[in-house]
């Protein structure tokens, strides 16, 4: 039998065969796929202080960059053969834990909702977009009597259905979990696999001719909008001096969507693979909604070689988006 190293070894050589045949320059970012229905607003999105104009090559070289800083992309061989550079990367698992917040009670930027001690574990893929959250959380503040139970969530998107599991894969066999379907989260939802600094570059490419690049404040800036359902949100991703993506910022001008009004902050990257593979990860992800922190995880391991992660959707969710 194979012990896990030896399978995550596999896992790592099946991943770069793969990569290396595909011969694609990046996976596309599909799933991005519905028209959103909703009007636009008032709201202008902010502007780089200093704007540069970027042509084809300058934001091609710059997303190039940030892709290898993050070991997303590779050159890789078969029989001596140099082939293209490809996209390593299309599935991904992160556990990590810190502290999540409820929601604020305060409409005032910035201020904290309740806080919970969380161990966090995401399963996320590009292709299609798909992202699975597993968390477990405890209050942090004082215990109530007797002890609080632990809260314990699954919450699932793929494409366009969302839903929460009572277990992992729970409504997908008669008599093993559930599956309760949560349309009104898909956007949020996908959202964060879009923000994850993978997800950045992998949606810049995507997003092709409308990807421009800018300088703020002495740094380099990424600036394009996504596309379908969420066709009405820009992203804004600021590099650090290492081109690893340091802050990623999302805004619309649509105010019915102001939860999707986000500020992502990634720090301490590293290799934190089990087996290293230069894939780098940050170390501490801080995020924001509408202004309120939501979210502050260290991430404790990650596992970037590929593994075999799959997002069915259960017939009753689907049932429910038809409806």
């Amino acid at each position: 039998m194979l012990t896990r190293a030896g399978m995550t070894k596999v896992a790592v050589q099946r991943g770069l065969m793969i990569a290396a045949l595909a011969g694609l320059p990046f996976l596309a970012a599909r799933g991005q796929s519905n028209n959103s229905k909703a009007s636009a607003g008032s709201k202008t999105a902010p502007v780089a202080d200093d704007v540069t104009k970027s042509n084809a090559s300058d934001v091609a070289k710059t997303l190039k960059t940030a892709a290898e800083a993050l070991g997303l992309a590779r050159w890789s061989g078969v029989g001596g053969q140099r082939l293209p550079e490809v996209d390593v990367i299309n599935t991904m698992e992160i556990w990590g834990s810190g502290t999540t917040y409820g929601p604020s009670q305060s409409n005032k930027p910035g201020e904290l909702g309740p806080a919970f001690k969380t161990e966090y574990h995401a399963a996320l893929g590009y292709n299609p977009p798909a992202l699975r959250v597993e968390m477990t959380r405890t209050s942090s503040g004082a215990p109530a009597p007797g002890g609080a139970a632990p809260q314990h969530t699954i919450e699932v998107v793929r494409d366009t259905y969302a839903w929460d599991e009572s277990e992992i894969g729970g409504g997908l066999i008669p008599g093993k979990g559930t599956a309760t379907p949560a349309m009104a989260a898909v956007n949020n939802r996908l959202l964060q696999l879009w923000v994850l600094p993978y997800g950045v570059i992998k949606a810049a490419v995507a997003a092709g001719e409308k990807t421009k690049i800018s300088t703020e404040n002495g740094a380099t800036v990424i600036s394009f909008p996504l596309s379908g359902q969420l066709a009405e949100v820009t992203v804004k991703a600021t590099l650090d001096a290492q081109n690893e993506v340091a802050k990623v910022e999302t805004w619309t001008s649509n105010p019915a969507l102001t939860d999707l009004v986000t500020e992502t902050q990634y720090s301490e990257y590293a290799d934190h693979g089990e087996i290293a593979t230069d894939v780098k990860s940050p170390g501490h992800i801080v995020r924001k909604q509408n202004g309120h922190p939501v979210l502050d995880i260290r991430v404790k391991m990650l596992d970037a070689n590929n593994p075999y992660l799959v997002f069915p959707v259960p017939e009753n969710v689907k049932k429910a988006a038809a409806h």
